[in-house]
């Protein structure tokens, strides 16, 4: 289904909530378009230095097994803007997929936290709208992306102990900027899971 087929303006349906609502956004015909507010990031630094979850995070809560896809669009003008898929257990336990500016160029990065959080940059993109997928399967998890929205590839394989209900959306942040905007378009949320999806 598509996450936000009965929202519309800023009319969100009854099982979506905002974490760190920002002062504007839209959706319009199941696309979300967020203005993301200046140092804005969801990061635990495994060195102490700080623990950030300031981020816009509009999330459902889901149960069991699930995937979740969306295409993201970002409008990069600070290394770190990007827009996200995530999955929080609390403020400890979450793990996010994102497309995001880093190095000069889009690239894929996923960020698993237990705790501290774990950054991990994997791949540039050649495509402006890329897709981001988020699949669980009992306490296993996984990343991938793709630039058609047909062929995938692994960005990440993980396990994380969390409950059986858990929040599960969109995150976009600007961790160093003054802002930026980030469009998510094509949100399905599935539940129930094929567990070969996790690897394929």
């Amino acid at each position: 289904m598509n996450l936000f087929e009965h929202s519309e303006g800023k009319r969100l349906s009854a099982n979506l909530e905002w974490l760190n609502e920002p002062e504007e956004w839209s959706i319009d015909n199941g696309e979300v378009s967020i203005t993301v507010p200046p140092a804005s990031d969801f990061f635990i630094d495994p060195a102490g230095a700080a623990v950030n979850e300031s981020a816009p995070f509009l999330h459902t809560k889901i149960t069991g097994d699930f995937s979740i896809v969306a295409q993201v669009d970002v409008e990069m003008k600070e290394q770190y803007d990007s827009g996200c898929l995530m999955v929080r257990a609390n403020g400890t336990t979450w793990a996010k997929v994102c497309f995001e500016y880093f190095e000069e160029q889009p690239s894929i990065l996923s960020v698993v936290t237990r705790g501290d959080s774990d950054d991990c940059v994997s791949s540039p993109v050649h495509v402006t709208k890329p897709y981001l997928r988020l699949a669980r399967a009992g306490r296993s998890f996984a990343f991938h992306y793709s630039e058609n929205g047909e062929k995938w590839k692994l960005v990440r394989y993980f396990g994380m102990d969390c409950p059986q209900e858990i929040q599960v959306g969109i995150v976009a942040q600007s961790p160093i900027g003054q802002g930026t905007k980030v469009n998510f378009s094509s949100v399905q949320l599935q539940s129930g899971l094929n567990g070969s999806i996790l690897q394929v």
